[in-house]
């Protein structure tokens, strides 16, 4: 970030999720290099783990990009049924690139129930939804007056001046789901997700042992994950098996491993109560 031109950086004043920050960034794009110019969307919190078959998948990524008219996303393929991911079904192949698949996409859906997601995972049809998107900025500014007329031309006029009138939605929500140019590439170079706890015993595997950033003092527990913002809080545990514990101010967590993804339930249920307010 440091070595980046300071008029490069487009900073939200609010968060209104992804739909406001693509449709602003691709009109700045398409205004300072023209709407041919590729634009790639990546959340931050990702980890990658092989640099070059990530590298490459982009490079099909762009390359299709290039001569169609579509908005290619890259799909994960699942290793698991699980329910904190949208899904993406793939329908007919559109060509190889590289060796690398690119299909048109048959339909985004929203994170499913357990069941559901075991039979998109069993069908071998679908993959997860990263949220990277790569596209020509003339593509998506098309599509976006479309199917969300009104988010465009509020940034249009306003710019980052807009935000305040503008409804919180996703990209996927505002249009990928809504889309006849989606593409989805299948990609295969190591991936997680860093915004679930679990994300942490996935990049450290170890299942006789806990993964540890605190100091705990524990008897005979296993599997745990444990945190504490103050290194020098100590978490004590006895016989726990499976479970994550965070300690963040005067705040404690303590959740299964397999129902983090209520974390964002429990979030909502403290925010209704005031008395709380202080904790958030």
């Amino acid at each position: 970030m440091p070595s980046l031109p300071k008029e490069n950086c487009l900073v939200e004043p609010e968060g209104k999720d992804t739909a406001p920050a693509v449709a602003w960034a691709s009109l700045e794009i398409a205004q300072r290099h023209g709407e041919d110019a590729i634009i790639g969307f990546f959340p931050a919190d990702h980890w990658i783990k092989e640099q070059t078959a990530y590298e490459q998948t982009l490079a099909a990524a762009i390359a299709y990009a290039q001569e169609q008219d579509a908005i290619v996303t890259l799909g994960i393929k699942p290793h698991g049924p699980a329910t904190g991911y949208g899904y993406i079904e793939q329908g007919l192949l559109q060509r190889e690139i590289d060796g690398l698949p690119v299909y048109q996409v048959t339909r985004f859906t929203e994170k499913p129930d357990r069941a559901t997601a075991q039979t998109f995972v069993d069908s071998g049809k679908f993959s997860w939804n990263s949220g990277m998107f790569i596209f020509r900025a003339g593509v998506v500014l098309r599509e976006l007056a479309d199917h969300a007329p009104q988010l465009l031309t509020a940034l249009k006029a306003q710019g980052a001046a807009a935000y305040p009138t503008l409804e919180k939605k996703s990209i996927d929500y505002v249009l990928m789901e809504k889309t006849q140019l989606a593409a989805v590439l299948p990609a295969n170079f190591g991936w997680d997700d860093l915004g679930d706890w679990n994300a942490l015993e996935r990049l450290f595997p170890d299942p006789e042992a806990n993964v540890d950033l605190a100091n705990h003092v524990h008897l005979h527990s296993q599997g745990c994950i444990v945190y504490a913002s103050d290194e020098n809080q100590v978490i004590a545990t006895i016989g726990l098996k499976d479970v994550v514990i965070v300690r963040e101010g005067n705040v404690t967590l303590v959740v299964p491993k397999d129902h983090t993804q209520d974390i964002k339930g429990l979030l909502k249920q403290l925010q209704s109560q005031p008395e709380y307010e202080n904790l958030l």
